[in-house]
């Protein structure tokens, strides 16, 4: 038998072909193993397998850490012959029923089940929503030895019995195993069992083994976000931030580990479930995906770009004035980079609602549809108090009035809101307003967020948050986010590489244990301390941040819930997310 499978171009009884210097030197067939060179090999037959399964109910036996081959063969079943078969077999369970009822028996719940299932399935072939497919799988056992054999094969057969899985050595059909399961396409063991489209989908690999699987619905169909390859097993992550107590996530990474383009994955992807995105991008990273997608660009800074911090709106509700006012008061602070003390603080109180009566804005919600006031006429309020602080303020105001700074704030806001997503790019502002042009602009998205009249899911992505975090009543906005995000049905994302800054803050790190999701990318040497403490990450951990490699990532979901990916996109996706093409139009809104 060793001679035969040796030569080139040569084919067995059994109907496989063995290339010369692709095979073991030597092959000795036994009743239940087989002999390849210095190791041995044993074949499982499943001939039984569970009445319910979830969706990657195979990865267990995908992840064995022993050498294990697992094969899945595939056959569609005809239209027409899977019609005749289910209607012979709901002939033969209908015939059973009546055979026990006439006999007095009482009913079988195993064939009323069975009847009704195929009942249903005969009705979804007949509509086109299903098929029939013969399925066949087997596993291949490697070893040593004879006697590491017999223990690999225990281990594999306990494992199969815990997923409830019937398994039975091929015997005397070892080199027909052994065949079968090498990815030659060839299946010469034909013990197969009839699967419908739902119930073969289910075996496939789509979620990781070290992540709890999360359903949409109580029919177990998979959900969530596919984020990549599992770094320890041959399945898909697949992770659903809606399933989870709160939807906010965080992603640490130092430069060029490949964070933008995993979240630029999550946004296109989450896209396809109907969530709405708001992005703020400082770095003009998802204006191409928003062009490719449909979506809308708002380029802050640009000629014509206005966005008018004291606006009101009628989904504000009846308390829109002071709530306007108050983030007048966090908005000032940003700008000027300074908090205000008590009396500068009633004082401007007192200017922010003086300039809202001057255009007619009062607490009446029947007075919010008028004009709202514009920074320079906040400006001109304070001027007017006999009071040297508020000319003093005023004077500070002044470059973002009739100053260099003016351009974003000197006339009323020029874009309307909404669209399935919406990326407001920061690029063109200049460096002294790239805070509160992140603050302007989560405030507008967190005013489209909280509106009751609207209530949907919402993903809410800020990249570069460090330069919103550096600042404290930015971080205190952005905390104020996190928190409340969940009760409007909304994930935030923060993303940053300054890893070290975010963790080195009360509010830096509050915003983090907020977060259901944790998703960490290579790490700088310096900030791999400080990461380690803040998530808890075991030396193995630490060691495959510090060493991993663009697009490889730590997932975390809480103690025990922990996976390694790899990040994928299909030739479409990598073409949207990874292109450096500019834009040059500056109009604000495409």
């Amino acid at each position: 038998m060793s001679q035969l499978l040796s030569r080139l171009g040569r084919a067995t009884s059994e109907g496989c072909l063995v290339v010369d210097g692709l095979g073991p030197d030597s092959v000795q067939v036994e009743a239940r193993r087989i002999g390849l060179g210095d190791h041995v090999a044993a074949t499982l037959i499943v001939t039984g397998y569970p009445a319910e399964v979830a969706p990657g109910w195979l990865d267990p036996l995908l992840s064995y850490p022993g050498r294990l081959d697992v094969s899945l063969h595939i056959t569609p079943v005809p239209v027409q012959a899977a019609a005749d078969r289910l209607r012979k077999q709901r002939a033969r369970l209908e015939s059973h029923r009546r055979a026990a009822a006439h006999h007095g028996r009482l009913d079988d719940p195993t064939t009323d089940a069975a009847a009704i299932d195929a009942a249903e399935l005969a009705w979804r072939v007949a509509r086109g929503e299903g098929k029939l497919f013969q399925a066949g799988l087997y596993l291949t056992v490697y070893a040593p030895g004879p006697d590491e054999l017999a223990d690999e094969v225990s281990a594999v057969r306990a494992l199969a019995e815990s997923m409830l899985l019937r398994v039975h050595p091929a015997t005397w059909r070892a080199l027909q195993g052994w065949t079968t399961c090498l990815p030659l396409g060839t299946d010469q063991l034909g013990v197969t069992r009839t699967f419908d489209t739902a119930s073969l989908a289910a075996a496939f690999p789509f979620a990781s083994p070290d992540m709890p699987t999360t359903h949409a619905d109580k029919q177990q169909r998979p959900s969530g976000v596919l984020y990549g390859v599992n770094a320890s097993a041959s399945g898909l992550l697949l992770w659903d931030r809606w399933s989870l107590d709160n939807h906010n996530s965080v992603t640490l990474a130092r430069s060029g580990a490949g964070k933008s383009y995993l979240t630029k994955l999550d946004v296109l992807r989450s896209l396809y479930q109907g969530v709405q995105v708001h992005v703020v991008d400082p770095e003009d990273e998802y204006t191409a995906l928003a062009d490719a997608v449909g979506g809308t660009v708002v380029r802050l800074g640009a000629p014509g770009v206005r966005l008018n911090p004291l606006d009101l709106a009628p989904e504000d509700g009846p308390q829109a004035l002071t709530r306007r006012a108050l983030f007048t008061h966090t908005f000032l602070q940003v700008l000027l980079g300074a908090p205000f003390a008590g009396a500068q603080k009633a004082l401007l109180d007192r200017a922010i609602l003086a300039a809202y009566h001057q255009r007619g804005i009062t607490v009446d919600p029947r007075t919010h549809n008028r004009p709202a006031p514009l920074l320079a006429d906040l400006v001109q309020t304070l001027t007017e108090f006999a009071d040297p602080s508020a000319v003093a303020l005023a004077d500070q105001l002044t470059p973002y009035t009739t100053g260099s700074h003016r351009e974003l704030f000197e006339a009323p806001t020029t874009q309307a809101r909404g669209g399935h997503l919406t990326v407001y790019s920061l690029r063109d502002l200049p460096d002294e307003l790239a805070a509160v042009g992140t603050l302007l602009a989560l405030d507008r998205i967190w005013r489209t967020v909280s509106n009751p009249a609207d209530p949907r899911r919402r993903l809410v992505v800020v990249d570069e948050a460090w330069l919103l975090m550096r600042d404290g009543e930015g971080a205190k906005f952005l905390f104020t986010m996190a928190k409340a995000a969940r009760k409007h049905r909304a994930g935030l994302a923060v993303v940053t590489q300054d890893a070290a800054d975010l963790l080195a803050t009360d509010l830096g790190k509050a915003v983090v244990a907020n977060a259901a999701t944790q998703i960490l990318l290579r790490q700088a040497p310096q900030a791999i301390d400080a990461v380690t403490d803040a998530f808890g990450l075991s030396a193995g951990e630490a060691a495959y941040l510090l060493a991993a490699q663009r697009g490889e990532a730590l997932l975390c979901a809480g103690p025990g819930h922990r996976a390694a990916f790899r990040s994928i996109a299909s030739p479409r996706e990598e073409e949207l997310i990874t292109t450096g093409i500019e834009h040059p139009t500056a109009a604000g809104v495409r």
